[in-house]
């Protein structure tokens, strides 16, 4: 089985992933081998902490995967970024699509929640990413602070919007803590999670999206579902991209 990750902190020397090139390749090594074959390098953009010239992130990429072929490693990366809610707004449009993925018309953009938890103004940062013409994948919205009490409520409408939500392998197997743990599996349970990412980072954060088909089985999710988190719904998004909802909605019909 190959899997797509599509949340993974792997460029080395730009936020709190890997520290160097070398650190990289040894997270690129596990990937490989546990059947992660393709993957978008997703650093932090729009970080307070974490300060980075998004124009530079594709030639970042292209440095890194010439390293990972030289050592002969079996991995495709494409250039990416996790948005950071707060920092969303002071990206324009250009900017937005050196990180987005899809076909044109299609274009989508990984944006995180807050951590402190959903509210009205990060309801406001999805509204403002789609007004420029972008579909949006919610980066682990079970990390958000009062998920389970009222943040997928919240959520709710974005869904409605188009957008989807990616959950993290770490939180189903309960390394975020029983909140993030317990609103993981209620994604995964209730099928509203489109893809699962190892949000790898290297280092003590070493786990792989190879770990997502066994977790998302424990979680209660049947085994086709379970193989399409990790496999066959990262590579749509890829390929194809988050097509506007009313595209979305007449294909259906059809």
């Amino acid at each position: 089985m190959s899997h797509v990750d599509l949340h993974l902190h792997l460029l080395p020397g730009v936020d709190d992933g890997p520290e160097h090139e070398a650190a990289s390749l040894t997270h690129a090594a596990r990937l490989a081998e546990g059947g992660v074959h393709e993957a978008t390098v997703t650093p932090h953009v729009g970080h307070p902490w974490f300060p980075i010239d998004v124009g530079s992130i594709p030639e970042r990429t292209r440095t890194l995967q010439a390293a990972v072929d030289d050592a002969g490693l079996d991995l495709r990366l494409h250039p990416g970024g996790e948005i950071y809610p707060a920092g969303a707004t002071s990206l324009n449009a250009a900017q937005l699509d050196v990180i987005a993925h899809g076909a044109p018309g299609a274009r989508w953009v990984l944006l995180e929640v807050p951590f402190a938890g959903i509210d009205e103004a990060y309801l406001e940062t999805c509204a403002y990413v789609r007004a420029c013409g972008f579909g949006l994948l919610i980066g682990h919205p079970e990390r958000a602070h009062g998920f389970l009490a009222s943040g997928h409520e919240l959520l709710r409408g974005e869904l409605e919007a188009g957008a989807l939500l990616q959950v993290n392998v770490c939180s189903l197997l309960g390394r975020q803590g029983p909140e993030a743990h317990a609103g993981a599996i209620k994604l995964v349970r209730e099928g509203l999670a489109y893809v699962l990412a190892s949000d790898g980072h290297g280092g003590n954060r070493a786990h792989t999206l190879a770990a997502g088909t066994f977790a998302a089985r424990a979680a209660g999710a049947s085994r086709e579902y379970s193989e399409r988190l990790t496999t066959a719904n990262p590579r749509f998004l890829l390929e194809h991209g988050i097509p506007a909802l009313e595209l979305r909605t007449a294909q259906a019909s059809r």
